[in-house]
């Protein structure tokens, strides 16, 4: 029903704005009754001077300015711009289980049937039994990032990331699932392309 706002920057913009414009409402009223001095009984001052308007106007515009920057680099609208070049997308499908992931690769490379080629790459992914975690950490060990894998959804949860460069890539669950949840781990291995 509100897709759009999940699928594109603006809606994701609104959605900030929407869940942040009660927290300005109260700052602008805070800072409107210590200025006016209802809010205390020795202030003799009327209302707020040009330097505090023109204050709160820049932290109003640095807040929406910071927000409007930030929205391409949202993980949403990362994978909503992929999504527009489906040709060249690489689609691997997961699915967890106590204690294991059986990921399937568009084709087999090096005799590895989990390798991709640099590039777009859309995860899909579901959960067996109960919620994991599908975590790709890069070869130097940082975490590229995570998705909630949830038993009993009628479709996978999907991410699209870019690899922008070869190596091992290493499978973590970081959800707590049970009593081997330390040995949920698998690997990916990327490739350059043209192989």
């Amino acid at each position: 029903m509100l897709d759009f706002l999940y699928l594109n920057g603006w809606g994701a913009m609104l959605m900030v704005l929407f869940l942040f414009i009660p927290f300005l409402i109260i700052f602008v009223y805070v800072v409107y009754k210590k200025s006016t001095g209802q809010g205390s009984a020795d202030s003799a001052s009327s209302g707020l001077s040009t330097v505090e308007w023109v204050w709160m106007a820049l932290v109003l515009v640095v807040f929406v300015g910071v927000n409007v920057i930030s929205i391409s680099y949202m993980p949403t609208v990362q994978t909503a711009r992929a999504a527009v070049d489906e040709a060249n997308i690489q689609q691997v499908n997961i699915t967890a289980g106590s204690w294991f992931y059986d990921i399937s690769t568009p084709k087999v490379i090096n005799g590895s049937n989990r390798t991709v080629e640099v590039g777009p790459v859309r995860f899909s992914g579901k959960s067996s039994d109960t919620m994991h975690s599908f975590a790709i950490y890069s070869p130097d060990g940082d975490v590229l990032f995570t998705m909630m894998l949830m038993p009993g959804l009628k479709g996978p949860t999907s991410i699209v990331y870019t690899f922008d460069k070869p190596g091992t890539y290493t499978v973590r669950c970081l959800e707590y699932c049970g009593i081997n949840h330390h040995n949920m781990r698998d690997q990916l291995i990327v490739v350059a392309g043209n192989n």
